[in-house]
């Protein structure tokens, strides 16, 4: 009996403890507006923070309770901002695709390295050190910080430089803020061509640098007949308001820093 009694006590407590967690959970429940879940639905959980959230959930509760914009998922895209608008009673226009290109041509062979590198896998690490190895400080370090923070498999280092894949790319952005030389950039899809150079160093010290550098010769300002392209502090830059995307800059560059984005290399 003595042993007996000590635990039917704590039985009763415990039974007790439960009764009464069960009654404050009913009695100060919070209700959750049930539209919350149905958008959390409509995306696609990545949990990537390209919406300017903590992930999915803090968006669809930001969508529901706080009117974030419906079109902030940025891997969702269309599907899922419709489905939002769908769960919100709000028709959705159009969504514009986004996709990341990395401005750098800085290949193997074309640029050399100032050093040998034994430091951390990190271009943040390797930019602490003379920016870089490479002789070119503007380029891509290829040691993959963006590819680390791709959770879409879309981005690989190729020929010692960050290769975006445009197909599994959902625009997200998050390998541009790993980059610490600012090479990565996110726009819409639709945009043509584009110049992979981001060094704004002279023509001698390009030369010097990097085989496949802009000079900032010229050539295409001069061949562009729209006037999109202008050469601004040595280095070409594309006014995609006016480029009607014939391609014939990518044929005139004598470096091959400007591209077609969808990987052709013909004038349309």
């Amino acid at each position: 009996m003595q042993i007996l009694i000590p635990i039917l006590l704590f039985a009763l407590l415990a039974l007790l403890a439960g009764v009464l967690l069960s009654v404050f959970s009913l009695v100060f429940a919070v209700e959750q507006d049930e539209r919350i879940p149905q958008v959390r639905e409509a995306l696609p959980g990545a949990n990537c923070g390209a919406c300017g959230y903590a992930g999915c959930d803090a968006y669809a509760e930001a969508v529901v309770k706080n009117g974030a914009p419906l079109t902030a998922c940025i891997p969702g895209g269309a599907a899922a901002a419709k489905g939002i608008g769908a769960v919100m009673g709000v028709e959705v226009g159009e969504v514009a695709v986004l996709k990341a290109a990395v401005r750098c041509n800085g290949v193997c062979g074309a640029v050399t390295d100032k050093y040998d590198y034994r430091g951390a896998l990190s271009c943040a690490a390797s930019n602490m050190l003379y920016n870089g190895k490479k002789t070119c400080t503007a380029g891509c370090l290829g040691l993959g910080d963006c590819v680390a923070v791709c959770k879409f498999d879309a981005l690989h280092i190729e020929n010692g430089v960050a290769v975006v894949d445009r197909q599994k790319c959902t625009g997200c952005g998050a390998c541009a803020k790993a980059c610490p030389n600012h090479l990565i950039e996110v726009f819409d899809a639709s945009r043509p061509v584009e110049v992979i150079c981001s060094s704004h160093f002279n023509a001698k010290e390009t030369i010097k640098m990097c085989k496949n550098g802009c000079i900032g010769c010229r050539k295409c300002e001069r061949g562009c007949e729209a006037g999109a392209i202008k050469v601004v502090d040595n280095h070409a830059v594309i006014d995609h308001s006016l480029c009607t995307g014939c391609g014939k800059c990518v044929t005139l560059c004598p470096r091959g820093c400007i591209v077609r984005l969808d990987g052709s290399t013909a004038a349309h």
